[in-house]
Formats: structure tokens, sequence, C-alpha cells
């Protein structure tokens, strides 16, 4: 059954009995679908291309510190569910310590790796995930606001 409605001598015949101003609208749409798929590939490219990782260095108490990366996410990358390995559990691997990740009020995700590791992770994601372009990749230092004395 489905050889004689899908086969190829039958979807022929089928655009054939197509009357001329069917077939010119046919070709309208696969223009229009054509067009709407170069469209979003571009999109993708610009949203890319202005996509950041910004790479925390968070200071804890006085001499503790963790790394948090910010818009991974963007490059298509799973910070935690993955079919093979997630990126938090390959950062913990790697530095051979602990990683979570966490949702972020902005709306993304964020990879929490214990200590000062924010250089050498840099160099690890240039290496491993050649879809990151290094000027992408943001450094920045934060230290915990003090509380006022009451």
């Amino acid at each position: 059954m489905y050889s004689r409605i899908w086969s190829q001598e039958a979807l022929e015949a089928a655009t054939a009995s197509l009357s001329l101003e069917a077939q010119k609208r046919a070709a309208r749409d696969a223009e229009k679908k054509a067009a709407k798929a170069e469209a979003a590939e571009a999109k993708q490219a610009d949203k890319l291309a202005k996509s950041v990782i910004t790479i925390k260095r968070i200071e804890r108490n006085k001499k503790k510190f963790v790394t948090a990366v910010v818009g991974l996410e963007t490059f298509g990358l799973d910070l935690k569910k993955a079919s093979s390995e997630p990126v938090a559990k390959e950062l913990g691997k790697k530095f051979a310590t602990g990683s979570s990740v966490t949702k972020i009020p902005s709306g993304g995700e964020e990879i929490v790796v214990q200590g000062d590791v924010s250089e050498d992770l840099e160099e690890f994601l240039l290496d491993k995930y050649e879809e990151i372009p290094e000027d992408n990749i943001e450094l920045v230092d934060e230290k915990k606001k003090k509380k006022a004395a009451a």
C-alpha cells in the first residue's frame, strides 16, 4: 500500500495532475520555506557572534573562591542532561572539585565550580569545544560586599 501511494511514480503522477496555478503556488511555498530557513540560520549565526561566556571568580571567604560560568547553553552545550557527558560533570572531573548547575534569575543556567580555576577553565573550554571563539569569553572578578555595621 505504501509503495502505491508514496512511490516516485505515484508522486510524479500526483504533481502532474495539479493545475498550473497549484504548481506555481507550490513553487512559491518552497521559495518561502527556503528564505525562512536562510533567515533563521543567519539569525542563529548572529546570536552566536553576539553571545558571551562569562567566567566569574567569586570570593566566598577570605581565601576561598568559587568560579561561575554563564552562557554556555547559547553555544549548544548541554550543561547537565546529555547523551554524552554533561559539561558540569566534565569540569568537576577535570579540576577534581565539586561542580553544580544552578538556575539564575535572568532565566539561564550557570555552572558553579569550587575553587579558583578561572584561567584554567578558559583554556579548557577553548581546547575542548572548538565552536566557542576566544573573543566570546570574558573573565570577571567579583568580591562579596561586606555587611554594614549596625
